[in-house]
This record gives C-alpha cells, sequence and structure tokens, in this order.
C-alpha cells in the first residue's frame, strides 16, 4: 500500500508525489510539480532535477515555459513529445485558470481590459484580436476571438463583431489585439479598424469605449489617449 511507504522507499521521481499527498500542492516547488506530470527523469537525471534545469533555461519562468514550442521541449533527454505536450498542456490550464477571476467583472478602466486579456495574450507569438461584451453595467457578458493572423496583422470583418455583440445583447464593447513585437504603437489599419467599428457600431447603438493593444508587459489605450 502506497500510504505504508517512506520517503526513502518512493523512487527519487516519485517522492514529490508523496509530498504532495501528506503537504499539499501548495508545498511543492514548480519543479516538483512538473515532475508529477513528466513521471520520470532520463537515467541520468531525476524527474525534478531534470524539470529543474528546464526551468533554469527559462529564467524559472512559466510564462517563458509556456512560449516553448513541443520540439524545443524535446530538446532535452528524457523528454519526448508525450511528456512536452503535457507540460504545455498544464500550463495552459493554470493560464486558462487566471482567465477565470475575470468572469464578470466590471470594466472601469484600461487596465481592467489589459488584466482580462494578458493571460490570454502574453504567450502568442501571433496576432489575435478578440472582443470584450459588456452589458448596461460595464460587466463583462462574453469575449470572443474574432480573428488569428500573422506576426504583424490579423483580419478582421466588423460585421463579424457587430453580429456577436447583438447576439450576446451587449450594449458596448472593447476591442483588443496584441502586437507579438512588443511595439505598442498602433498601425493605420489598426487606426482604420478602430473608426470603422466606431461608426458602424453606433448606427446600431453600441458604444465601441476602447480599443486596446497588448504587448508583453504592456498596452496602448485609444480611449486613454483621447482618440475615443
Amino acid at each position: 500500500m502506497i500510504d505504508k511507504l517512506t520517503i526513502r522507499e518512493w523512487a527519487e521521481e516519485d517522492r514529490p508525489r508523496e509530498k504532495m499527498m501528506m503537504n499539499g500542492a501548495s508545498a511543492l516547488s514548480n519543479a516538483e510539480l512538473l515532475a508529477i506530470l513528466i513521471g520520470s527523469g532520463n537515467g541520468e537525471e531525476s524527474a525534478v532535477e531534470l524539470m529543474r534545469r528546464l526551468l533554469g533555461d527559462v529564467h524559472n519562468s512559466l510564462r517563458e515555459l509556456g512560449k516553448c514550442s513541443v520540439d524545443e521541449l524535446c530538446q532535452y533527454k528524457g523528454i519526448g513529445q508525450a511528456k512536452a505536450i503535457t507540460i504545455l498542456a498544464a500550463v495552459e490550464l493554470g493560464k486558462r485558470r487566471k482567465e477565470d477571476i475575470h468572469d464578470r467583472v466590471t470594466i472601469k478602466t484600461s487596465k481592467d481590459v489589459y488584466d482580462c486579456f494578458y493571460p490570454l495574450m502574453s504567450d502568442l507569438s501571433v496576432e489575435e484580436c478578440w472582443i470584450l461584451l459588456l452589458n448596461q453595467a460595464a460587466k463583462v457578458i462574453d469575449k470572443v476571438r474574432m480573428s488569428r493572423g500573422g506576426l504583424v496583422a490579423t483580419a478582421v470583418d466588423v460585421r463579424c463583431i457587430l453580429r456577436e455583440a447583438l447576439l450576446k445583447k451587449a450594449v458596448s464593447m472593447v476591442l483588443c489585439h496584441n502586437h507579438p513585437s512588443g511595439n505598442l504603437r498602433p498601425s493605420r489599419e489598426d487606426d482604420r479598424l478602430t473608426e470603422q467599428l466606431r461608426r458602424s457600431a453606433e448606427v446600431m447603438s453600441l458604444r465601441l469605449i476602447d480599443h486596446v493593444i497588448v504587448t508583453d508587459g504592456n498596452f496602448y489605450s485609444y480611449a486613454d489617449e483621447g482618440r475615443l
């Protein structure tokens, strides 16, 4: 029976499991939690040691780990495709758990918008455009991805945005997209889309209250800049 084994009787790579059973998940380091997921090391180092080395290479940042590809993780001896996918799936679940915190929040400032979308966009290598739909009290009804594109642009259909807003009975909305390059400056296409959506929304008795551009650690707000 597992509950009768002592720590010394457990294999090195299994000890985090017992530690979690005895003390809870919060008592484990990130490396130990990841070691539980992959199950075993590579014969030369335990799962915990392997995960410590991997995390060290990404500056001990789970956010940086989430940016790794399956192929990059498979470069580590002891990590095959299945283990790499498991690691990235776990990081993605952690990111989505943070998203849940923002359900039905009230949007009062551009920083509120940034906080909603940063978990979604911080690790993206391509541009995505999302719409945040709000009710009369400025509470979030839904957030919907409208397009996914390349490194520097993504095509957005204003008609599709308005359709989503009307179907969800939104009163106002916020447009949000990311710049993977880290450049906060809006492009001419960003300006064109913002103005087109603002005018079209007014015809449908909807308000575009902001367009926020997200980068890794910063954001640009059309509303804050007096451009809406």
